[in-house]
């Protein structure tokens, strides 16, 4: 079965000019649901009221405004009775940031060196098509079973949509998310809370500086013991695929803000920023360990000792989650892969949270993520994928399906 590779870019191109940005996926969706109808599949469509699932015990959060989550799923089911395989992808994608900064405009997919350039080609359109080509290669087979193409919103600010998808019903025997992973296999991921530190100081004049207790100076304090407190966290880790990361569990602070007056020493900043989580831990237990480093930290501080750092955590909730690396699931993606003469992917871990905790931990769904791109490139600038690569994951893709529901 072989990938037709001028569909797969006019399809990309048609998916990237689609501002889909997060908080933004009806119209995606409806081309999405157009696209699954051509390739011959039936179509289903949720849309879930965010209050539904605001309302869950296992909310991941959301970081942008919305009240409705559009689910759009294409079904193909079989002639004979059997197990039921899922294939998910995101549709949403991050702002496209400074104009100035892409070589050719965010939204006017355009390709150069056999890449396909556009906000989403990596993240995760390119994965996207990949799966709906898989599809379409498998759509006349003799299947046992049924196979399932989730497209879901929401991914990037907390996976609240993944949730939803599940608690409409949308789970499997296995799934794979083709999110960009250099064609290797995650089999292990990492995860991510949002935290804000309210730091205090004490206002004096700037030629009294030393008056005064400057909060920037105290943020300065607490960055390095958060740096102690990475460097611990993850020399614990032991799991292969994880370690070979490096920094599997980073800590940052990506925003400062503070001061009112620049003769006046700070009184007080919000620095807000990631945690990881680490496997095996939950988002509750990484805000605990999040927390005990804080009041550590402050209770050898002169100041901080007597007053409090406020740690508050908000925003998206990416639990980590794993399968084993000998699991059949990664483990029959490698053999289809190596029976066409494709890539045998390599079973690796991944230091971001992503929509494959939610389908381990809540739907209870075995799970990897398989697709084209590298995410070194997601996010940032001339986003790009490279086009042999979302051809060659169809066609694994399509491999798969068909060995597991001959």
């Amino acid at each position: 079965m072989r990938a037709d590779h001028g569909r797969i870019e006019a399809d990309l191109a048609e998916l990237i000019v689609v501002q889909s940005v997060t908080g933004d996926e009806f119209a995606i969706q409806d081309l999405v649901a157009a696209k699954l109808a051509d390739a011959g599949l039936a179509v289903e469509r949720v849309t879930t009221p965010l209050s539904a699932i605001e309302s869950d015990p296992d909310f991941p959060g959301i970081e942008v405004d919305r009240t409705e989550l559009p689910i759009v799923a294409g079904r193909l089911v079989g002639e004979r009775p059997g197990r039921t395989l899922l294939l998910c992808g995101h549709v949403d994608v991050v702002p496209p940031g400074d104009p100035a900064t892409w070589t050719t405009p965010a939204f006017e997919p355009v390709v150069r060196d056999g890449n396909m350039y556009g906000r989403g080609a990596c993240d995760m359109k390119g994965g996207l098509v990949a799966a709906i080509e898989a599809m379409r290669l498998v759509a006349k087979e003799d299947l046992a079973g049924e196979v399932v193409l989730l497209a879901v919103p929401s991914e990037e600010d907390g996976g609240s949509g993944a949730l939803a998808a599940i608690r409409a019903g949308y789970t499997a025997d296995g799934c794979i998310i083709t999110e960009p992973t250099n064609l290797e296999v995650v089999v292990a991921h990492g995860g991510a809370i949002t935290f804000t530190l309210g730091v205090p100081g004490k206002a004096a004049h700037a030629s009294l500086r030393r008056e005064g207790v400057s909060a920037l100076d105290n943020l300065s304090y607490l960055v390095e013991a958060l740096r102690s407190d990475e460097a611990a966290r993850n020399a614990a880790e032991t799991r292969p695929e994880m370690v070979g990361i490096g920094l599997p569990y980073p800590t940052i602070i990506g925003q400062v803000h503070g001061g009112n007056w620049a003769s006046t020493v700070m009184d007080s900043l919000e620095a807000h920023g990631r945690y990881g989580v680490t496997l095996g831990q939950d988002c509750d237990g990484a805000g605990a360990d999040l927390r005990a480093a804080v009041e550590r930290a402050s209770a050898e501080h002169e100041y901080l000792a007597d007053h409090p750092v406020k740690v508050t955590t908000w925003g998206g909730r990416f639990d980590s989650s794993s399968i084993a690396a000998d699991h059949p699931l990664p483990v029959s993606l490698q053999g289809a892969a190596e029976s066409i003469g494709a890539h045998v992917p390599q079973a690796i871990g991944a230091p971001y949270g992503a929509d494959m905790r939610l389908f381990i931990n809540q739907g209870k769904t075995p799970t990897v993520m398989y697709g084209p791109g590298d995410g070194r490139v997601a996010h940032a600038a001339d986003e790009h994928v490279p086009l042999s690569e979302v051809a060659e994951c169809a066609e694994v893709l399509a491999a798969w399906i068909k060995h597991e529901l001959a």
